[in-house]
């Protein structure tokens, strides 16, 4: 998966509590084999109304998403995830995630920020009120800015309270298939030292 270390862009904010993940994505667009193509359904049935966030012209190219409370609740459909990140978005913040979302989302590179209520209502307020905010999320210097311009002047800053192993990991981009792969010599050695007599996986 694709590394993170820091990302400026522009972000939406998507004021809903509870969001489950067949809100995120239906269970009709289950059904594909591959983890492509799934940003068309992303929130399938409110963007059928025009007003709905997404379909503004402000939104579009955003890379962040900021949501209400309770985010990715529900099933455990990884697909959820990679719709997210299908339709662009590299970050999500909240006051709160399902469990097993957050835990995909490290799986895939989504980088799922839990903060505090106060600052994520600050941030949703800061882009509502101008879209063309800059949020600056920044896994290295272990914050979240925010700046009229890119390089301008900051006018928000939030720290990142995120736990050390999971910031290495989605810094390094390392899913647990490439994870174990770092491992693959001392796998290798023990391989040709395990005993022939010994049952192997078939």
């Amino acid at each position: 998966m694709q590394p993170f270390t820091s990302l400026t862009g522009r972000a939406v904010s998507l004021r809903r509590g509870q969001v489950d993940t067949d809100q995120i994505i239906p269970a009709e667009y289950l059904k594909r084999v591959s983890r492509s193509g799934f940003g068309d359904g992303l929130f399938a049935a409110w963007r059928a109304d025009p007003g709905f966030v997404l379909n503004q012209p402000y939104a579009e190219g955003a890379e962040i998403l900021i949501a209400g409370p309770d985010f990715g609740i529900g099933s455990s459909r990884e697909h959820a995830v990679w719709a997210l990140l299908d339709y662009g978005f590299r970050v999500v913040i909240s006051a709160q995630f399902g469990d097993i979302f957050r835990n995909n989302s490290v799986q895939a590179g989504l980088v799922a920020l839990r903060m505090p209520e106060a600052t994520v209502t600050a941030l949703a307020d800061a882009v509502e009120a101008d879209p063309a905010t800059k949020v600056t999320v920044d896994l290295a210097g272990r914050e979240v800015r925010t700046a009229q311009q890119a390089d301008g002047p900051v006018l928000l800053r939030a720290a990142i309270d995120i736990d050390d192993y999971t910031r290495w990991r989605l810094m390094e981009g390392l899913d647990d298939i490439s994870l174990t792969l770092r491992s693959s010599q001392d796998i290798a050695r023990y391989e040709q030292s395990r005993a022939p007599w010994l049952p192997v996986a078939g």
